[in-house]
């Protein structure tokens, strides 16, 4: 019964323990031009039986990503996860665990966050990682301003070819911290622009690789410039399997590594939750956001775990807080370390060649494309391409065809620009029927 509303009969007794007269008296304070007259256009209270039929109707006019040949990436990238993953998850020393607010009780759930730092640091390249952010775009938000105490600094540069959803975030955050947010213009090859605008008054540069229209780029020369100016660096990255291809951020000069890690444990699940990676060189470990757990020894001699860094408000003075952020993502991060450790190295790499390995038979394929032309020079799993029309339109002539062919850029870009510009990702999920699906919808679609 806890679900039904009140009755009339339990609503006067409230009222009568208040001592308030009747319902609107509850609402003297809110001025009376800022109180609705009438009821909301909104259905009323309906049956259970009624409320399951319409929520129903609703989820079947959603399209599972595995229900045909599928190439969205942008971001967020459909790769397998084994059944492995959520059952181990589902054990109850990790569910009964989880955020544990007298952290050292819950050894288990320490030791798999410290397994996960070491993980994120190895593969960013980095010496040392935390406990896991949001996501990726708050990853980089918070990565901006960490560049901020470090240099002490207010000026931070935005390539080009970041995620507009990570520019925005950055900008969103940032600009309650009075940061000078200098976003460059979207460009497919956009890294070697950051160096026209550093100077002596960048705190840091941000660039993605592979960036938001699937570029590759090394970025070690940006580093350098970057830190001749005294600005840090910071690499993103949206797409986690590359880093068993790539070089590393940290390979590169990265002084910063913020990345998205859905891709390795973690599916689509229609948008999140997700899970942030955050890495940075040693010498910057105190300005670090969020929380790191650490290794020890307990009064015994036993090895144990402890949160050795947690610079956020719920810990210390607020104003002394590195980080508002008020919790890590534990269960994504612990389906994220599941995963990796299944794959183990040798794994990862093998996955990496085989997603690389699908994009070049994309793009093979999409080259015979009549009217389409292949933007990215370089990639990893995913390919920019521009057609004779917008991107939009082709995409949902596609879906009578019942291929969802990627994610135009104007889905990310709403400001415009780039219309005809369409985002193509291909995984080890993607088979060469897929492919071949693809390229018939885009011909019979440029041919209308």
């Amino acid at each position: 019964m806890r679900y039904l509303p009140l009755t009339p009969a339990d609503r006067a007794e409230m009222l009568a323990v208040i001592e308030a007269p009747d319902i609107d008296a509850l609402f003297k304070d809110v001025p009376a031009a800022a109180r609705a007259k009438d009821l909301f256009d909104l259905p009323l209270h309906a049956g259970e039986l009624e409320v399951e039929r319409e929520l129903s109707a609703l989820a079947g006019r959603n399209r599972a990503a595995g229900a045909g040949p599928f190439f969205c990436g942008a971001g967020a990238y459909r790769h397998h996860v084994p059944a492995t993953v959520d059952h181990i998850i589902q054990r109850s020393e990790f569910l009964t665990s989880y955020t544990p607010y007298q952290p050292e009780i819950a050894q288990g759930t320490l030791q798999v966050l410290f397994e996960f730092q070491t993980q994120v640091a190895a593969l960013t390249g980095l010496e040392v990682a935390n406990a896991s952010m949001y996501d990726g775009s708050t990853a980089c938000a918070e990565a901006v301003m960490m560049a901020q105490r470090v240099t002490r600094r207010e000026k931070a540069i935005l390539s080009g070819g970041l995620h507009p959803h990570y520019a925005a975030t950055t900008q969103t955050i940032a600009h309650a911290e009075g940061m000078e947010i200098v976003r460059l213009p979207a460009a497919v090859d956009a890294e070697a622009a950051v160096l026209d605008v550093l100077d002596a008054e960048t705190a840091c540069v941000v660039v993605q690789t592979p960036n938001v229209f699937g570029v590759a780029t090394d970025v070690t020369r940006i580093a350098e410039a970057a830190h001749a100016a005294g600005a840090l660096l910071i690499v993103v990255t949206t797409e986690a399997v590359s880093f068993g291809l790539l070089k590393s951020p940290g390979e590169m000069g990265a002084d910063i590594a913020v990345a998205e890690g859905q891709s390795i444990g973690n599916s689509l699940n229609f948008g999140g939750p997700y899970v942030g990676l955050f890495a940075a060189r040693e010498k910057l470990l105190r300005q670090m956001p969020g929380r790191l757990c650490g290794e020890t020894v307990d009064a015994e001699g036993r090895r144990g775990f402890v949160l050795t860094l947690s610079t956020r408000e719920q810990h210390i003075r607020r104003e002394k807080a590195t980080s508002n952020i008020c919790t890590n993502s534990g269960l994504c991060a612990l389906a994220f370390s599941i995963h990796l450790s299944l794959l183990g190295e040798a794994g990862l790499r093998q996955l990496a060649e085989l997603n690389h390995a699908r994009a070049r038979e994309l793009k093979t394929a999409l080259t015979a494309v009549p009217g389409l032309e292949v933007l990215t020079p370089r990639f990893f799993n995913e390919i920019a391409v521009r057609l004779p029309r917008p991107a939009a339109e082709v995409v949902e002539a596609c879906l009578a065809d019942g291929v969802v062919a990627g994610v135009p850029f104007s889905r990310l870009n709403p400001a415009g620009g780039m219309d005809e510009v369409l985002l193509i990702a291909a995984t080890e999920t993607t088979t060469i029927q897929d492919i071949a699906a693809l390229a018939r919808a885009l011909t019979r679609s440029l041919g209308r």
